[in-house]
């Protein structure tokens, strides 16, 4: 093996472009008074900080954030439009009516655009919106939470079940804080397009003006999404994504005691991320990372190997100078040799944290030498040391 170092130090969290998200540095962390919490970085997924993120919880309005991404995925297909009006049916009526929860207010009998009703559960946060869509997509709204359930798992929710279309209490309604980030990570990146209504203040539906709920939108710049939640079961929760020049940062946290606590440690939090945190594009999909590892019987001596897709970096100031980046690749590499394929690897490495790996792959095809050309190159390196 071959272990060939490159570049200047770094303390880094690696990712290949994905959702997979990566472990943090040890020792970097911030007390939070959330009972689950999670913080990572939008564009590399680096986890900045996590409690209890995979401990199960009860959600409140923040899953209506599945209802909001099985409506965005409606309207990017074209099955739906937002000019559709949707019927608000007696059934939904009646659910909500007496609930006590939050409501766009929807009349009996009457209909609603897609565009309205969207509008009504991500700043309104309204139930009896989420039902209506749902009735629509799926017939019935339990048959719309199975659907949401079935999709969630496709996301890389792995823990994530859903009985309702709101978040209204109900025996196994439960996602956890990883899950929430991931799917707010999946609605910023699948819905460009969509994503601009969650940083919409208000809204005004039959007369009745009502503000966006998130605290983040009036008091912290960057911040544009994406949604509050609340029960007495579950306490006060956010799921919040700010963005600052190129980075953004997707925060969930949920389990706090007020209204006053979630926005202060909302904003505390976020503050601490930006602040301590940075992140870096070390390589581009492509981008040639090693010149000349060396070829085993092939027309040239020599290929070039290159990052399989972008690499970004997401650490923690102060330990930027730790990080060692190394290539790895078994040399020398017989040929032929076909660009695209997979012959080592960068190994990011720093102390108290795992080793993060991501592929090289060839840059060039590498045709076999023939018959003679392959014993002359291996009497050479038998003889001299050729490299040949």
């Amino acid at each position: 093996m071959f272990s060939k170092p490159f570049m200047r130090p770094l303390a880094a969290i690696l990712l290949v472009a994905g959702f997979g998200l990566s472990q943090p540095a040890h020792g970097q962390t911030i007390e939070t008074a959330a009972k689950q919490a999670i913080i990572i970085d939008y564009a590399s997924g680096a986890v900045m900080m996590e409690k209890n993120a995979d401990e199960l919880m009860v959600p409140s309005s923040m899953s209506k954030l599945m209802t909001v991404y099985m409506v965005f995925d409606k309207l990017k297909t074209g099955a739906w439009k937002m000019s559709d009006r949707l019927p608000v049916s007696e059934t939904v009526w009646k659910k909500h009516v007496k609930s006590g929860g939050s409501l766009m207010f929807l009349p009996v009998n009457s209909t609603a655009s897609v565009e309205d009703l969207l509008k009504g559960v991500v700043i309104q946060s309204g139930n009896d919106a989420c039902s209506v869509l749902a009735e629509a997509y799926s017939g019935s709204e339990e048959a719309f939470a199975e659907e949401e359930t079935r999709r969630s798992r496709q996301l890389g929710l792995t823990r994530s079940t859903f009985k309702n279309a709101s978040g209204w209490p109900e025996p196994g309604h439960m996602m956890t804080a990883r899950d929430l980030s991931i799917l707010s990570r999946h609605l910023i990146m699948d819905f460009p397009e969509y994503y601009p209504l969650f940083s919409q203040m208000e809204f005004v539906f039959n007369g009745i003006k009502q503000g966006n709920r998130n605290p983040l939108l009036y008091n912290t710049p960057g911040a544009d999404g994406l949604k509050t939640g609340h029960t007495e079961a579950a306490g006060y929760g956010l799921a919040a994504s700010i963005k600052r020049g190129n980075r953004r940062i997707v925060m969930v946290l949920n389990g706090m005691s007020s209204m006053k606590e979630r926005a202060e440690e909302a904003q505390r939090i976020a503050e601490w991320a930006f602040r301590e945190w940075e992140s870096y594009a070390l390589f581009k999909a492509g981008e040639v990372v090693v010149e000349d590892a060396e070829v085993w019987l092939g027309e040239v001596q020599t290929v070039r190997l290159a990052a399989k897709g972008n690499v970004e970096v997401t650490l923690p100031r102060r330990a930027r100078a730790e990080m060692k980046v190394t290539t790895v690749h078994n040399g020398p590499i017989p040929a032929p040799i076909i660009a695209g394929t997979e012959l080592g690897k960068i190994v990011v490495t720093a102390p108290g944290m795992a080793p993060l790996e991501m592929p090289l792959v060839a840059v060039d095809n590498v045709n076999r030498l023939g018959f003679t050309g392959r014993v002359s190159a291996a009497l050479g390196r038998i003889l001299w040391g050729s490299k040949k």
